[in-house]
């Protein structure tokens, strides 16, 4: 990696390229602890990004979602934390120790509350399952920790506030296997009944997507790769599973309402 091409990335973009590539390290998995000190640092770096949502109504939406499905999936070692960013693109993922991002994006893009739920119940998923710490030793030997390692940490205090998704989400969320996906995927399918929310969402926020995409698809199918056989699978987990009705599809509105806020506050 050239030195201009390090100046160029961003500290909160970086910190997460040091903590998910890592290289010569012995142990298979980042320990809880240190994945809640790593999140400790994303979270300290995202607190000074100007493009968090800092609106008490659009913060409170998102994370009553996060909540109803940390509540479902049972007891974590995580605090976990839900922001919102303001980014057009289609796209949310998860950072160490339950730091959940979701763009603007995103909630304007979904049309029911279904929906929302079940990509954050999938990135959710990929904190549970322990993928997020499973991925920090994912490309062993290639050299790019021991790299930043050194010009990392001198970085953050040098550049100032970060467009933080300009590398965050390509730089460990595509080092996910198709079998993490899968799991993610199921995890939602399992615990989202269990939080009355339809896992229905899912699916055909997947489908919408895909079908919308077209040669360029939204940045969530880039780095989370929805083909017609992962949809095809999630819809065989959903029916194979004797999930009881009475399930949330809509909120009465308040996605809507949250939507018409979100382009309010941003203009969009």
């Amino acid at each position: 990696m050239s030195p201009s091409c390090c100046r160029r990335l961003r500290p909160l973009a970086l910190l997460c390229l040091v903590a998910y590539v890592g290289a010569g390290c012995a142990t298979p998995t980042l320990s809880v602890q240190d994945e809640k000190k790593l999140g400790e640092k994303v979270a300290a770096e995202a607190l000074k990004e100007p493009k968090i949502i800092r609106d008490n109504l659009v913060r409170s939406y998102v994370e009553d979602i996060g909540r109803r499905i940390l509540a479902a999936a049972g007891p974590q070692p995580f605090d976990y934390t839900f922001y919102v960013l303001d980014d057009p693109n289609v796209n949310a993922f998860a950072a160490p120790g339950g730091h959940v991002f979701v763009h603007t994006g995103l909630i304007l893009a979904a049309d029911n509350m279904s929906e929302l739920a079940g990509v954050m119940g999938h990135e959710i998923g990929h904190v549970v399952l322990r993928h997020v710490a499973r991925s920090y030793y994912r490309n062993q030997g290639t050299g790019i920790l021991a790299t930043l390692a050194h010009v990392g940490l001198d970085m953050f205090v040098g550049y100032g506030s970060s467009m933080i998704t300009d590398l965050l989400a390509t730089s460990y969320v595509t080092s996910y296997s198709r079998d993490y996906e899968r799991e993610a995927d199921l995890f939602a399918v399992e615990v989202l009944p269990k939080a009355g929310i339809s896992p229905l969402g899912l699916a055909s926020f997947f489908e919408t997507l895909a079908q919308q995409g077209g040669p360029n698809p939204p940045p969530f199918l880039s780095t989370h790769p929805a083909t017609a056989e992962r949809i095809q699978n999630v819809r065989k987990e959903i029916a194979e599973r004797d999930i009881g009705g009475n399930l949330e599809v809509e909120d009465d509105g308040r996605l809507e309402i949250i939507q018409r806020r979100i382009e309010l506050l941003t203009g969009r």
